[in-house]
């Protein structure tokens, strides 16, 4: 499949859509409505039932850019009888991370560590038609914003398309310059104990190429669904692992 290629004035509209995406979030850790789910009571019930939810905050499409599309969806799970810390406490183990969230993370490891500040590095596998696997970095930032909330913000540093992966002839593709299945990928999440247990959001950004002309077929599923999908099995997985 013909490779993607991705522009500077492309990466540079997503740099700037993320940005006010930050503004906004910055201004509802001050707000008084710190969780999505909270702006609607019957998404607060569905939530506290137990249902993972998600919603597409572009609309019934993504953001179109030259040459690339922009996913942002947000999630949201309630973990009873957790408490913020130990589910911060296991985001935090990222080494484990391999084992938590199989089969989409297949590696992980924590490159370094600074007080809140963590690099990291994943090596995810998606499987929609195809299989893509993708090594990606990460700078990530946790904040506790008072005893029962939390705040992280997880920005992709580094995405590479891996070839023939786990093969001898593996090989890593240039940066920006693959098959576009992933460019960039950046997550805010919330943490708030209330209910006699944790309610985690998580809003996922990621830039993605555009759905080319005669390959749709094989394109589409992949960039269109993948978001919505991988969100939910992110924050599934995550209620798993806080309740083992």
């Amino acid at each position: 499949m013909a490779s993607a290629e991705l522009q500077t004035r492309t990466a540079a509209a997503f740099d700037d859509y993320t940005h006010r995406v930050e503004t906004r979030v910055d201004g509802s850790l001050k707000g008084s409505t710190f969780l999505w789910a909270d702006q609607s009571p019957e998404r607060c019930r569905q939530v506290r039932q137990g249902q993972v939810l998600a919603e597409s905050l572009t609309g019934k499409e993504p953001v179109s850019l030259p040459g690339a599309l922009i996913h942002d969806w947000v999630g949201a799970v309630f973990i009873p009888g957790a408490t913020v810390e130990k589910v911060v406490l296991m985001l935090q183990d990222y080494d484990r991370h391999k084992d938590l969230y199989s089969p989409e993370v297949t590696a992980s490891r924590l490159i370094s560590r600074n007080g809140s500040d963590f690099k990291i590095h994943l090596r995810l596998q998606k499987k929609k038609v195809i299989t893509v696997v993708l090594d990606t970095d990460y700078d990530v930032h946790y904040v506790p914003v008072d005893k029962t909330r939390w705040y992280s913000r997880s920005l992709s540093t580094r995405i590479q398309e891996v070839e023939n992966a786990g093969k001898p002839g593996e090989s890593a593709l240039p940066t920006g310059n693959d098959r576009g299945f992933l460019w960039r990928l950046d997550s805010y999440w919330r943490f708030l104990e209330r209910d006699g247990g944790v309610y985690v959001e998580c809003e996922a950004v990621s830039l993605t190429r555009d759905t080319p002309r005669g390959l749709g077929w094989l394109i589409e599923p992949i960039i269109r669904d993948l978001p919505r999908e991988s969100l939910i099995n992110t924050l599934r997985k995550t209620r798993e692992a806080v309740k083992e």
